[in-house]
């Protein structure tokens, strides 16, 4: 097993979220899906909607509903902007699942004030947080 680690910050507007050493992590890039692991090349990206995950230096996989934001690697370090990050056991579910059924509610709508742009986000964010609770 792969055992090398190194330094993630996980950071959102309100808090960090994770800081510690991991050995993975997997981010739902804008171009496509990637990991990172020890010694990768120094690299920026885009990151959005959708499901981070990191392996922890004890092995433990933790999964994050991640929104939009930027991951910067260099000299074995890693950091993730994102607007919001949550684990699991942080999920609304009732609420999660409140926020698609309104975002829907307006994608479906006839009123042309509606920014559906936003309205679809909305419905991705929401759809996002319940696959990651699923999956835990």
């Amino acid at each position: 097993m792969y055992e090398k680690s190194f330094k993630l910050e996980i950071v959102t507007p309100k808090k960090i979220v994770f800081k510690d050493k991991a050995t993975s992590l997997s981010a739902p890039g804008v171009q496509g899906g990637f990991q990172i692991l020890h010694s990768h090349a120094p690299f920026l990206a885009t990151v959005e909607i959708g499901e981070t995950k990191m392996k922890d230096s004890e092995g433990r996989d933790t999964i994050f509903a991640t929104s939009g934001g930027f991951l910067e690697v260099k000299n074995n370090s890693v950091v993730v902007l994102v607007e919001t990050a949550e684990r699991a056991p942080e999920i609304d579910v009732r609420r999660a699942e409140e926020a698609k059924d309104r975002a829907i509610q307006r994608l479906h709508s006839k009123d042309h004030d509606v920014n559906l742009g936003r309205a679809r986000l909305a419905m991705l964010r929401a759809m996002n947080r319940l696959r990651v609770v699923v999956k835990v």
